[in-house]
């Protein structure tokens, strides 16, 4: 466990980011070259989740040790339930689990516990356990889907706060996620400014074009806009400023 303090991230960044889908953020990241940025098998656990916007929070299992993954280590110094009480408010706790489908990482009494601490939202490339009683507690939560037995039967909680892989995306303390319904993805904290601009402007871009496809125009310069298409774009930008 490293201790790294959580940044609190600008509400004006939170409610941009917010208006942006995770579509529009994989393409903006792909023109600043990353490319592995969306978490493999984060999928919405209900549907109706709004969009969640916030610093990640990582934690990190391995797998599974007979001498450490027992019921006894959730009272340890170092466990889930000690982790949710160093989460700050509105931050993503980003679960590296390794995929494992068939060990619940979290169930209703710990996702109620982050709710009332107003964590924004769990994402995790593994499952979720007490189904019903997780949903009730209304936390947004991304993950691969339910499985019955806890944590400890196939792995082991090892720390908080450092550098982990969920869904085969490097995820470190302080970096941006934004989860909807098609999943997570991650803006590093160091791109966060020039990345939330660029979606603001391609998100304004994209509304352009679809009223355009709606008017019945065909695509072929329009998407991607050609010299024309831009500085007709950039009018209607200007003129809504």
């Amino acid at each position: 466990m490293t201790n790294i303090e959580t940044l609190a991230l600008d509400p004006a960044v939170v409610d941009a980011l917010a208006a942006v889908s995770t579509a529009t953020l994989t393409t903006v990241l792909l023109k600043h070259g990353l490319r592995n940025v969306w978490m493999r098998g984060t999928r919405p656990l209900a549907q109706g989740q709004p969009r969640r916007v916030g610093r990640a929070f990582t934690l990190r299992f391995v797998p599974a040790r007979e001498d450490l993954a027992t019921p006894a280590a959730w009272a340890s110094p170092i466990s889930t339930r000690a982790a949710i009480e160093a989460m700050p408010v509105g931050c993503i706790a980003v679960v590296g689990a390794m995929g494992v489908a068939d060990a619940g990482i979290y169930g209703d009494i710990l996702c109620a516990r982050m709710q009332k601490r107003d964590v924004a939202g769990l994402v995790t490339d593994g499952v979720m356990r007490d189904l019903a009683g997780v949903r009730a507690t209304g936390l947004p939560i991304w993950c691969r889907g339910a499985a019955a037995p806890p944590s400890v039967a196939g792995l082991t909680f090892v720390g908080w706060q450092e550098p982990i892989d969920c869904g085969g995306v490097a995820v470190f303390p302080n970096d941006v996620v934004v989860a909807d319904d098609d999943g997570a993805v991650l803006i590093p904290a160091g791109m966060l400014e020039e990345v939330v601009q660029a979606a603001l402007t391609q998100e304004r871009l994209e509304t352009w074009i679809m009223g355009e496809v709606e008017a019945g125009s065909a695509l072929p310069g329009l998407y991607p806009p050609n010299e024309q298409n831009q500085a007709r774009f950039a009018s209607w930008a200007a003129s809504r400023a």
